[in-house]
């Protein structure tokens, strides 16, 4: 039986596949074997067909390797690798290699293919899509609207809270299922290709169950919000929010280890402990990994990705810490009755928009800064100004450019000209640029249409008499747009 994530991403995606691999071999006909081969005939099959394809073996075999003999052993070696997870084989067999990349990089497909795809799909799958889109525009929709019509007391007196709600208790049902099903496929088993001592399971049981628990305490907060606004439940609103007390205090512990992480190189660890990384002992290796993230130089993707994650993890500790200001004004606010202004009680909330929006932009400048240090032919002019690696020249400052010339020092390194990029090397560095100034964009977007939403709720709170579907007007908004162009 196909799983159900997959099952729903054939009826959701399907008129987006197109035929299903196109001309090449499919991963079973690289192998040699039939589609419902075994795990051992499998390996017997990639063994053989290794003697076979090696490029050593041919080159023994006094054949020349050709650039299509590689890439065909390659290919071969991907099938493998995906016929032996029999997570994967599922996937490949229900959707194809075309649906796999798509899973794996959603933003590596062609656009024009896609459109092209759904363009010449049936009838059947272009409805699909289309009822899809309504029932989701539906579910998301239907919940507020009632909110706003609860708010504004167009619903009569007998209406109560707990059953307005019952849209987002649907959808509770449906995540919570979808947890259990993630806990009940299992650990997932080692692929024959990966060695035991480097498997390491990429969604263990602990956290599984850690998640499970942390959408609980969402819920369970839903439910005593729902009961406190009918009068049910008679708590204070203090006692109310202790669900997510204790949501913030699970984040606060899987944050914080990761944002005082120490990223250390296997060189640094050579030179503290006087021998080579390879003499190591299993218990030395298990006391760094706890204390310290080893990267093998910092000029490695690895480094930079633990970089990534050790910043991610400050910028979240940051926000909680923000969440949590803003929650202990609110407390306040509807515990103790000060009767503080509702601006000011959401203060919290601008400074935090605020700092986000200043921090994409920071991120951005620093990238295009470095950018323009490396090629500043290309990257000089970012800004409108000329740009070295620790802001702008003398003359973007307003100083003086006497003296300047002759002087390399832009070009120059140690008195050396620096060496120029390759062409690689400078689509490169475009596309860190890219990359960053879309998320300042992306980020700088989100940040203001949320704070629409929350000047309009603001507002609402203070007093004004417009109707609260005002609020969720943003999104109403956006909505047509979006059902206008489809």
């Amino acid at each position: 039986m196909v799983r159900y994530d997959l099952g729903f991403f054939l009826c959701c995606c399907k008129s987006f596949l197109g035929s299903a691999d196109g001309d090449g071999e499919n991963f079973y006909d690289l192998l040699g074997v039939e589609n419902d081969a075994t795990p051992e005939e499998l390996k017997r099959a990639y063994k053989r067909r290794s003697l076979e394809m090696h490029p050593d073996k041919l080159a023994q075999r006094g054949r020349e390797v050709t650039p299509e003999d590689q890439a065909r052993f390659t290919r071969m070696k991907e099938a493998y690798e995906v016929l032996s997870d029999p997570h994967k084989r599922e996937t490949y067999d229900a959707i194809g290699e075309k649906g796999m990349k798509w899973l794996e990089e959603p933003f590596s497909i062609d656009p024009q293919q896609l459109a092209h795809n759904f363009a010449t799909s049936s009838a059947v799958d272009r409805s699909k899509i289309f009822g899809i889109f309504v029932a989701i525009a539906v579910a998301i929709f239907l919940l507020p609207f009632l909110a706003c019509l609860m708010v504004d007391h167009h619903l009569g007196p007998g209406a109560k809270w707990i059953g307005i709600l019952t849209p987002l208790w649907i959808w509770d049902v449906f995540i919570l299922f979808y947890h259990s099903r993630v806990i009940m496929m299992g650990p997932i088993h080692r692929p024959d290709h990966i060695p035991e001592e480097e498997w390491v399971d990429p969604l263990p049981m602990s956290k599984r169950f850690f998640s499970l628990f942390r959408f609980c305490l969402i819920v369970l907060f839903e439910i005593l919000v729902a009961m406190k606004l009918d009068g049910s439940v008679q708590s204070p609103w203090a006692k109310v929010f202790i669900p997510i007390y204790v949501w913030e205090a699970t984040t606060l512990w899987k944050k914080v280890p990761l944002a005082k992480m120490k990223i250390v190189t296997v060189e640094d660890l050579e030179t503290a402990l006087g021998k080579p990384f390879a003499e190591f002992t299993q218990a030395e290796r298990e006391l760094i990994a706890k204390r310290y993230s080893v990267v093998p130089s910092t000029g490695s993707s690895e480094f930079e990705s633990a970089h990534k994650l050790k910043s991610r993890a400050r910028q979240d500790v940051i926000k909680l810490v923000f969440r949590v200001s803003f929650l202990i004004f609110l407390i306040i606010q509807l515990d103790f009755g000060l009767e503080l202004n509702w601006w000011l009680v959401f203060t919290p909330i601008w400074v935090l928009s605020l700092c986000i929006c200043c921090g994409t932009f920071q991120s951005f400048r620093e990238v295009a800064a470095a950018a323009a240090e490396r090629d500043p032919e290309t990257f000089g002019n970012i800004t409108g100004k000329k740009m070295t690696g620790t802001g702008f020249d003398e003359e973007a400052q307003g100083g003086s450019a006497y003296g300047a010339m002759g002087d390399d020092s832009s070009d120059t390194e140690g008195g050396e000209k620096k060496p120029s990029l390759t062409q690689e090397e400078k689509e490169e560095l475009k596309g860190q640029v890219m990359q960053s100034g879309y998320r300042m964009m992306t980020a700088c977007c989100s940040q203001a249409f949320l704070l629409v939403i929350v000047i309009l709720f603001v507002g609402k709170l203070d007093g004004a008499q417009y109707s609260s579907v005002w609020i969720i007007s943003p999104f109403l908004f956006v909505a047509g747009i979006f059902l206008f162009c489809f």
